[in-house]
């Protein structure tokens, strides 16, 4: 079992900054991506940021430069910095790594459960 624990969601007002932080444990050889997706009030998930195991990294269009992934490999943990918070980046924020149980196996997805970031207005 792989578990991933998000950690740093809350209310914030616009202009403001959060640090989300996900932490991986459990049966786990390697990580290959971690990423961060959001789910607003009404819509569908999509992807906020995402960390390839080299240090790539890319970002959706909304970003805009406010926010930034980073990680942690020997913590298994990724983060998000996110500055200059809009009322719009309101939402659940799920973090997702592929994960390779173990030696034989092959990479799977694995989510956490979610942290919901509020801004006001």
């Amino acid at each position: 079992q792989v578990q991933l624990v998000e950690s740093g969601g809350g209310l914030v007002q616009a202009g403001g900054s959060l640090r989300l932080s996900c932490a991986a444990s459990g049966f786990i050889f390697s990580i290959n991506d971690m990423g961060w997706y959001r789910q607003p009030p009404g819509k569908e998930r999509e992807l906020v940021a995402g960390s390839t195991s080299d240090g790539s990294t890319n970002y959706a269009d909304f970003v805009e430069g406010r926010f930034t992934i980073s990680r942690d490999n020997a913590k298994k943990t990724v983060y998000l910095q996110m500055n200059s918070l809009k009322p719009e980046d309101t939402g659940v924020y799920f973090c997702k790594a592929e994960v390779k149980p173990t030696r034989w196996s092959g990479f799977r997805d694995s989510w956490g459960q979610g942290t919901q970031v509020t801004v006001s207005s």
